[in-house]
């Protein structure tokens, strides 16, 4: 169950975003008079699909993912880890969820509210500036996913996957999948069975070894060669 605290200030806080290193002291005294802390256990949902928007997420411990629900399955849009925030556009279109966040690992999150953010907005140019920067770069990574999906067959798919853990989220290899493989099925927009299988290829072929749910990348240009040819 989901714990509300406040134990810091954003005034001192050492895990702050660099969009929130934007602000002024009064303006940080103002962010942090309105939101809280949220502890969550690994897989306890943090906001739902449709339901109203009145705060946005930053997530200080752990790691969450961010995921569309559709008709029986889910996408995957990407994982947040710290010091990330989470920033759905229907804050400015109709004050809903478009997509549903959930814990991944044990975490944490401020939740900030809205109208305070949109406050800070207004007032001050260089916070809004790395938002928009941000929100654009969210954008950009979420065109190349759509590509891969829509024209990548699954092995590639499942190369960009692994790429995406490696590089991107835990920043190591090898590296330990604190994803369940449904949960990589679904970043991959296939069936679970279909992930494991071809799992189970790579590894056959050289490209990785897996213990558990750690993965050692063997091969990365073949792995890449896989992403580039689909």
């Amino acid at each position: 169950m989901a714990r509300f605290t406040q134990t810091s200030n954003c005034v001192d806080c050492n895990c702050k975003s660099s969009v929130f290193k934007k602000l002024s002291i009064p303006e940080l005294e103002l962010m942090n008079q309105n939101r809280f802390e949220v502890s969550f256990k690994a897989g306890e949902i943090m906001f739902k699909q449709g339901t109203p928007s009145p705060h946005f997420l930053c997530i200080t411990r752990g790691m969450a993912k961010i995921y569309i629900e559709g008709l029986g399955k889910n996408l995957i849009l990407g994982l947040i880890k710290p010091v990330e925030y989470i920033f759905g556009p229907g804050i400015y279109v109709d004050n809903r969820h478009h997509y549903s966040a959930s814990a991944v690992e044990d975490s944490t999150a401020c939740m900030v509210d809205v109208e305070t953010y949109k406050q800070l907005v207004r007032k001050n140019p260089d916070f809004a500036e790395e938002f928009i920067r941000r929100f654009s770069q969210q954008a950009i990574i979420n065109f190349d996913q759509f590509i891969s999906l829509t024209q990548k067959q699954m092995h590639g798919r499942i190369a960009d996957a692994l790429i995406y853990l490696s590089e991107k989220v835990y920043c190591c290899n090898p590296f330990e999948l604190t994803i369940s493989r449904q949960d990589l099925a679904d970043l991959s927009g296939m069936s679970k069975e279909s992930a494991i299988r071809i799992l189970k290829e790579f590894k056959e072929e050289g490209i990785l070894t897996s213990e558990g749910n750690f993965i050692h990348v063997l091969n990365r240009g073949q792995l890449q060669h896989i992403s580039e040819t689909g």
